[in-house]
């Protein structure tokens, strides 16, 4: 018997660790794709023809779920307009372990592929309760003010609680979430990131900003304080849109955030998960790409995937 004491105590050690996992806050990505989409209207370059054509090269819009398995409560980022499909794609990777619909829902800003998902919680469609959803000042004033997401409050389909920049919201003993201010086109709200600080790892969400240069904050120090950092990756290069004109949708390139950050250690690099992809940014679905991002110690989001 005695020789099997040290097999038995890894054992122990082994289940422990694992149960200590299991019971950790972590971040499940839901969506990965700017707001149009992947495929995207409008494509009918070689990108979205295969997307169109497999379901499984489909990618849904930016958004993540924070879990928290001892209160088997989950929150989510963004209320896009795959909504349902994200309602369900949760639902398959928690295996139906969480309440259907979140206990919150935290918003970036007044862009469609932020927020336009709530209509699903009104009278037309699930006719839900009370759905908290945290939004900064001008954020409420919007969906307040102006229909259909004027009847969401007014029916109580939605409940809206009042966000500001650097408070922090303490969701519960083992998750925080503070709203920080980004420079981004904010046409009908001001337009925030996160910061959501939990018992096991902590977590960057910038899905939307202008440039780094444009922000009060520097991005590798907010990166350092992290354990990952989902930030834009709209564009990878200023060929992506030639009959666009990018100085009216401003987002920093993938090759600009790679030359911000070179300097930094490969440590802080292995930090960086890029999202909110263009159905351009070859990042979503060209593997030659992946690879390269991998190879120079950056991370890419992957639908489905667990942080």
């Amino acid at each position: 018997m005695v020789k099997f004491l040290p097999i038995l105590f890894c054992f122990f050690l082994v289940s422990l660790t694992h149960a200590q996992s299991d019971s950790i806050p972590k971040v499940l990505v839901l969506g990965v794709a700017q707001d149009g989409g992947f495929p995207h209207i409008g494509c009918e370059r070689n990108c979205c023809n295969l997307a169109n054509q497999n379901d499984s090269v489909k990618r849904l819009v930016v958004s993540l779920a924070l879990i928290d398995p001892i209160s088997k409560k989950w929150w989510m980022f963004e209320a896009t307009p795959d909504f349902v499909e994200q309602l369900q794609l949760f639902k398959e990777l928690t295996k139906g372990a969480y309440p259907y619909l979140p206990e919150g829902i935290f918003l970036t800003h007044a862009h469609m592929g932020h927020y336009t998902g709530l209509m699903e919680l009104g009278r037309e469609a699930l006719g839900a309760k009370n759905v908290k959803v945290h939004a900064l000042p001008k954020m409420q004033a919007f969906l307040s003010s102006n229909g259909p997401w004027s009847q969401l409050v007014e029916l109580e389909n939605i409940e809206l609680i009042p966000e500001s920049f650097d408070s922090i919201r303490v969701l519960n003993e083992r998750i925080s979430v503070t709203s920080i201010q980004v420079p981004h086109r904010d046409e009908f709200s001001e337009t925030a990131g996160f910061k959501i600080l939990t018992s096991g790892k902590n977590y960057l969400f910038v899905p939307d900003i202008d440039k780094w240069t444009k922000w009060d904050l520097k991005l590798s120090e907010q990166i350092n304080e992290v354990d990952h950092a989902f930030i834009d990756a709209t564009f990878y290069s200023i060929s992506e849109l030639p009959f666009r004109n990018i100085k009216t949708i401003p987002h920093p390139l993938v090759t600009e955030t790679l030359l911000e950050l070179e300097p930094e250690s490969a440590a802080l690099k292995s930090k960086v998960v890029f999202i909110h992809f263009n159905h351009t940014n070859k990042i979503m679905w060209d593997p030659k790409i992946q690879r390269v991002i991998n190879t120079l110690g950056y991370n890419y989001a992957i639908q489905g995937s667990k942080y």
